[in-house]
């Protein structure tokens, strides 16, 4: 009769060291998660299956947490962008900070060293909604004040990239 191991943890996976290759395969994930393994193959310079077997080994790792869909902020009806320093008095990293996650117009929240303790990252569809943003953040018992950033042009917005400027040829030519 096989044993039960339902309750055993299981050893973590150490991160991998990555390649080239795999750094090409996920720079291309970024770009596109719906590629075919074929696509990305052509992409990385492998065959299907070596690339089918490294972004299995990826996921299993951890390295590719997901696949996740970008919108059109605008299509949305979410136009204006807000970067929210959030001032805080006397609390830590708990629950009532955990509160802003309720709220859907918050994208990003970021614990900071500085003049601040938070940064969110908020998307809304207009002024009068950010405001709203605002009242109801000012509500959580803790928060002591905000300052808020409006976007007026974004330039880049990406993911998390797999590459390092180091790493690009062009920055040093003499390199072989």
């Amino acid at each position: 009769m096989p044993e039960n191991t339902d309750g055993i943890r299981r050893k973590p996976m150490g991160k991998p060291t990555l390649d080239r290759f795999d750094r090409r395969i996920l720079g291309a994930l970024v770009e596109d998660a719906g590629l075919s393994y074929a696509a990305l193959g052509v992409k990385a310079g492998l065959s299907a299956p070596a690339v089918h077997e490294r972004v299995k080994r990826l996921r299993q790792a951890g390295v590719i947490c997901g696949t996740h869909a970008r919108l059109d902020a605008e299509a949305i009806g979410k136009p204006l962008l807000a970067f929210v320093h959030v001032e805080a008095a006397g609390w830590g990293k708990g629950e009532r900070m955990l509160a802003l996650k309720r709220f859907p117009e918050v994208e990003e929240m970021h614990s900071v060293a500085g003049d601040t303790g938070l940064i969110l990252k908020v998307r809304t569809r207009s002024t009068h909604a950010l405001e709203a943003l605002l009242a109801q953040i000012y509500a959580i018992p803790g928060v002591a004040g905000t300052r808020s950033y409006i976007a007026l042009s974004s330039y880049l917005e990406r993911p998390v990239q797999a590459e390092f400027t180091e790493d690009w040829p062009f920055l040093h030519p003499n390199r072989a």
